[in-house]
Formats: structure tokens, C-alpha cells, sequence
């Protein structure tokens, strides 16, 4: 299990603030963004762990521990899901994995909207 409590970022605003709201992530925790293909941790107060995903949610690439002041991306990305800093590594996630992703309900209750 990567994140039994990821936030889930559809829109605009929600793309934008990203984590930097957060002082940390604790285990469990996560944001996935959709849709995103890269990221900057400029202004983070902490290391995360990216994984960009396809649209069927196959890992494309990994970030681990990325820390503040940086810049990520992958082109063949179509989300990112952020998780605390030392998950990839405890949990041995590498490109090719495939990831099921359940009880998708944004903050209204709904499935997240598609851009």
C-alpha cells in the first residue's frame, strides 16, 4: 500500500497549491494530481517521493526523496501521485508497476472531475 489517505488534486486551484499548505506528509498520506506531467517543490518545507503514472496507472518514472527547490517531470506522465519521502524505497515501487487505485472520491463525495 502507497497511501490509504491521498488527497486527490483535479483542478486548477487544487494543481496549484499542491502540497506547499503541508509542513509534512505523514505515512499514509499522498497527493495525486491530475492531470500532471511535472512538478517543482519551490517553496516545500520537506522531501517527497513522486510517481508519475499513466492514464491506466502504470508507474512511468520515480522520483525518490525529491527535495525542496526542484524541478520534475515526465513527459509520458498523465498524473503524479506525491507520498511521503522513504515510501518508494519501503515499499520498492519502480517504473513498469502496475497500481490499483480504489475509493476515488474527491472532497464533494464524487469521483474526481476529468480534464
Amino acid at each position: 500500500m502507497l497511501a490509504d489517505a491521498a488527497e486527490i488534486a483535479d483542478s486548477s486551484a487544487k494543481r496549484r497549491t499542491g502540497l506547499l499548505k503541508h509542513t509534512s506528509l505523514e505515512p499514509g498520506d499522498g497527493l495525486w494530481i491530475i492531470p500532471c506531467e511535472a512538478i517543482h517543490s519551490f517553496g516545500m518545507k520537506f522531501a517527497i517521493d513522486v510517481l508519475y503514472l499513466d492514464r491506466e496507472h502504470k508507474v512511468k518514472k520515480v522520483r525518490p526523496e525529491m527535495v525542496p527547490g526542484r524541478i520534475s517531470g515526465c513527459l509520458t506522465a498523465y498524473s503524479v501521485l506525491e507520498l511521503p519521502a522513504g515510501t518508494i524505497a519501503r515499499t520498492t515501487t519502480e517504473a513498469g508497476d502496475q497500481l490499483e487505485i480504489t475509493k476515488l472520491v474527491s472532497e464533494a463525495g464524487a469521483p474526481p472531475a476529468s480534464d
